[in-house]
């Protein structure tokens, strides 16, 4: 099996514990390049001992080999019911401490989308009796997340990351395949770690029509945190698998998706990623949100950004103008819905941006023939900021900026 999906792919396994590449990583990116050929759908198979949620229904589809062993991911896929014609579609990636959610699949038909929520460290969605705390594996698990990229010095092909990042684009060419799925119309959103997975993948499946990834990003080998502590000396992550390193390809409209005091992505990395991609953006931060599985799928903004690329093919609202003159900050938006109100969100602190105190204060919102016009006065001191407006319940933010008072 292993042979037939390498003969496939076109991959040769090169990486391997112990190897040493000097400074030469190109046959193991390529190795992780190569998984954009997973494009035939995977079979799928109706998973025994879990019973469907009204329309959604519990399955395993076939995934990569792990040391020699077939796998399966576990999932579970909804297809608003009574619903006509082709529809848009999202693959959904949880984070640490997440498995496959029902429940945010629901959420995503309410919307009228075809969803699979899958899980990518081979467990189902059943608590073990002996630790509640856990989900259950099940027989055909992949590999289990260990840390950040601490399994780096295992052979590529049996690492978590190559797996996730495998299985998400597997589920990406499953919902392709389906007869109710508008095959150009299918995104992707992952949170926390399945943002970190979101990130990789869309410089790797380009064929993803939208993107949100929910505080992950890339760009976390100097980040002042853990991610910067375990990752400041991993070459295999700076040089195969940051997502920066193919941020250049993600030509797809993308939602970067926070909030400012997030401990575990700053936003200045998140601001070096999404400033790397040449696709369509927004950003959404938004202050007080929290970090989880909730927070991301509870608020209305996901659903908000996606309902504008499926219909007009570009994000309801974006920055296209920034300028700062004598602390005064200008940011221009354009956008198509009505914007009701804007707020400066600052901080005079210094360090991590998650461990940094923000306050927000009012800015002036006018409309104008270029769109809308948002502008504050910097308070004194200020280190950073960026300019919130609101349409509704929905938020749009200008890019995060960086200020250093001239002495």
């Amino acid at each position: 099996m292993k042979k037939l999906l390498i003969a496939i792919l076109g991959i040769v396994p090169v990486f391997s514990a112990g190897m040493a590449f000097g400074n030469d990583f190109s046959e193991p990116f390529a190795e992780v390049d190569a998984l954009s050929k997973l494009t035939l759908p995977p079979v799928v198979l109706e998973a025994e001992g879990f019973k469907p949620i009204g329309a959604i229904k519990p399955i395993y589809f076939d995934a990569l080999p792990w040391k020699g062993k077939p796998t399966k991911v576990f999932a579970w896929l909804g297809i608003p019911e009574n619903a006509k014609g082709k529809l848009p579609a999202v693959v959904l990636v949880h984070g640490g401490g997440g498995t496959a959610f029902a429940p945010w699949v629901k959420l995503w038909n309410d919307h009228g989308y075809v969803a699979i929520s899958i899980a990518v460290e081979g467990q189902t969605d059943v608590r073990p009796p002996q630790n509640p705390r856990a989900w259950q594996r099940h027989e055909w698990a992949g590999p289990a997340r260990v840390g950040i990229y601490q399994d780096s010095n295992e052979p590529l092909a049996d690492q978590w990351i190559y797996h996730a990042v495998a299985d998400t684009i597997l589920a990406n060419s499953l919902l392709r395949s389906l007869p109710e799925v508008d095959a150009d119309k299918v995104g992707v959103m992952g949170i926390s770690w399945g943002g970190v997975i979101t990130s990789t993948v869309i410089g790797i499946d380009p064929r993803f029509a939208f993107a949100i990834p929910t505080y992950g990003c890339g760009h976390l080998a100097d980040s002042e945190n853990q991610y910067g502590r375990a990752l400041g000396n991993n070459l295999l992550y700076q040089k195969v698998w940051d997502p920066m390193l193919r941020m250049n390809r993600a030509k797809m409209p993308v939602l970067w998706f926070s909030w400012p005091e997030d401990e575990h992505f700053p936003l200045d990395c998140q601001a070096a990623s999404y400033q790397a991609a040449p696709g369509p953006r927004m950003v959404t931060l938004i202050p007080g949100l929290g970090h989880g599985h909730g927070p991301g799928w509870q608020k209305p903004d996901a659903y908000a950004f996606a309902e504008s690329i499926v219909r007009d093919g570009k994000p309801w609202c974006g920055q296209f103008s920034v300028t700062l003159k004598q602390r005064i900050a200008t940011v221009g938006f354009a956008a198509t819905r009505p914007l009701e109100r804007a707020v400066l969100v600052s901080t005079t602190d210094t360090g991590f941006t998650g461990k940094r105190k923000w306050v927000e204060s009012p800015a002036k919102l006018k409309s104008t023939q270029a769109g809308w016009s948002a502008e504050a006065p910097l308070p004194e001191g200020t280190t950073a900021w960026f300019i919130n407006v609101q349409s509704g319940e929905v938020t749009a933010s200008s890019d995060f900026q960086t200020h250093a008072e001239k002495p």
